[in-house]
C-alpha cells in the first residue's frame, strides 16, 4: 500500500510491487493467496460490464467464511462502465474463462478485479480512520499522462516540478483547482497498476460523488455518509481488498476466489 507525504516528495510509485512467489513445477498457486490473509472486503457489484450504477457491501472474515457487516449502498462507477484492472487478482482479459474489456487509460471504465487499499486522502488535516491517511495540498497531482515517468503518481510539484504536472488532469485539491469541487473531499486509493504500466489506467480512487447517481471517470464514488463509515471501518492490520465485478463475473468467480455468497 502507499505510505503517502514520504513516497510522493521522493515521486516513487503509488505503491509497492506485490509479487506472487512460485514453483518450477507443480500446480500453480490458487489466485487466493494473493490475498489470503484480508480480513476486511470491501464489494462492488454491477450489473454488466457497461453499467455505470453498482452498490457496495462490506465484509468480514469470520473463520474460513465472510460475514457481511452494515447495510448496501449506493454506488457509481466509470461513465462507461467497467473493465478488467491489474491488481492481485490473475489475468482475466484474454483469458480462455475470462470475457470483457481491459481497462486503457482515459477508456471511463473503473478497473475490476480484487485490488489492495491503499491510503486514505482528503482535504482536512485529519479525518476518523484508522488507515493511513494524508491530507492533500494545492501542489499534490496524481499523474495521468501516459508519457510521464511519474505516470500513476501521485506527486508534489514541489518537488518534481511545475513542468512535471502541467498536463496531468488530476489535482487532488480539486476544491483549489476546479471551482470548488469536493469529490477528493474524502477518498482512498484502490491498488491498480501497482506497476505502472503506461496507459493500462492510473489514479484510481473511491472518492464522494458530486451528485447522487452521477458516474465517473474510472473511480467509484459515493454520498459522503456512506465513505465516513466505510473509513471508519476499515483496519490496515486486517489487510482490506476491494473488490470490483460485474454480477456475471462474481457468479463465474466468487467460489474460486472464495469470496462472499452471492
Amino acid at each position: 500500500m502507499p505510505i503517502f507525504r514520504s513516497i510522493w516528495r521522493k515521486a516513487l510509485p503509488l505503491s509497492a510491487v506485490l509479487a506472487l512467489a512460485s514453483c518450477a513445477s507443480g500446480p500453480p498457486p490458487s489466485p487466493v493467496a494473493a490475498w489470503s490473509n484480508a480480513g476486511q472486503l470491501v464489494l462492488v457489484t454491477t450489473a454488466g460490464w457497461n453499467a455505470n450504477q453498482g452498490r457496495l457491501r462490506r465484509f468480514e472474515r469470520d473463520g474460513d467464511a465472510w460475514r457481511e457487516v452494515g447495510t448496501a449502498a449506493p454506488i457509481t462507477v466509470g461513465r462507461n462502465g467497467s473493465a478488467w484492472g491489474i491488481g492481485l487478482h490473475p489475468a482475466q482479459s484474454g483469458s480462455p474463462q475470462g470475457n470483457g474489456p481491459e481497462k486503457r487509460e482515459g477508456d471511463g471504465r473503473a478497473p475490476a478485479g480484487v485490488f489492495a487499499i491503499g491510503t486514505v486522502f482528503g482535504y482536512a488535516d485529519a479525518t476518523a480512520t484508522a488507515m493511513p491517511y494524508q491530507a492533500m495540498t494545492a501542489s499534490d497531482y496524481c499523474i495521468d499522462v501516459n508519457a510521464s515517468p511519474l505516470y500513476n503518481r501521485i506527486v508534489d510539484a514541489g518537488v518534481v516540478g511545475d513542468d512535471a504536472v502541467r498536463d496531468s488532469t488530476e489535482p487532488m485539491r480539486r476544491d483549489l483547482h476546479a471551482g470548488g469541487d469536493q469529490r477528493y473531499k474524502l477518498g482512498f486509493v484502490i491498488d491498480h497498476n501497482p506497476q505502472n504500466t503506461p496507459g493500462a489506467g492510473s489514479c484510481i480512487f473511491a472518492h464522494l460523488w458530486k451528485a447522487p447517481g452521477e458516474p465517473t471517470a474510472g473511480c467509484t464514488a459515493m454520498a459522503e455518509p456512506v465513505m465516513q463509515q466505510l473509513l471508519a471501518w476499515l483496519r490496515p492490520e486486517r489487510h482490506p481488498v476491494f473488490v470490483l465485478l460485474p454480477s456475471a463475473e462474481y457468479q463465474r468467480l466468487q467460489r474460486d476466489w472464495r469470496l462472499p455468497a452471492p
